[in-house]
């Protein structure tokens, strides 16, 4: 029986390192999508951005030219950003939320939420949400 209960705690053990290693994977896999995006915005490259973003964003824009336009009118901070931090992330189903705070070209920090779904093995972005200032008041 302690053999029994010995093996039951090991393969407890190992399964639990396994997901908490998959999380760790999927977390670097996340912020290297969302970097990626980010450095062929900065290098006006809007086919490789256009890439990273999710069918749903794909087919709304239809064409790397309006999703890019739409960046650089809509999310400056995303287009042209001063620093990037990464912050948080919540599991939604096989969805993930990343927090990313972006400081923008006048020193403003904005916190900004990507949707990360998975597409063909691949996370892609799906959605950008600019949340309230950081520094607002009550």
């Amino acid at each position: 029986m302690k053999h029994v209960l010995l093996a039951f705690v090991v393969v407890l053990e190992f399964a639990r390192s396994g997901a908490a290693q998959a999380q760790e994977n999927a977390k670097a896999e996340i912020e290297a999508v969302i970097s990626a995006q980010i450095e062929a915005f900065r290098g006006d490259d809007f086919v490789t951005a256009f890439g990273f973003a999710a069918d749903n964003i794909q087919r709304m824009f239809l064409t790397p030219e309006n999703f890019g336009a739409m960046v650089q009118r809509g999310y400056p901070m995303v287009y042209r950003p001063q620093t990037v931090q990464f912050g948080s992330q919540t599991l939604e189903g096989a969805a993930v939320w990343q927090r990313v705070l972006m400081k923008d070209a006048q020193g403003v920090t904005h916190a900004l939420d990507y949707l990360m779904v998975p597409q063909g093995g691949v996370w892609r972005i799906a959605a950008v949400q600019l949340q309230p200032a950081l520094d607002a008041a009550a």
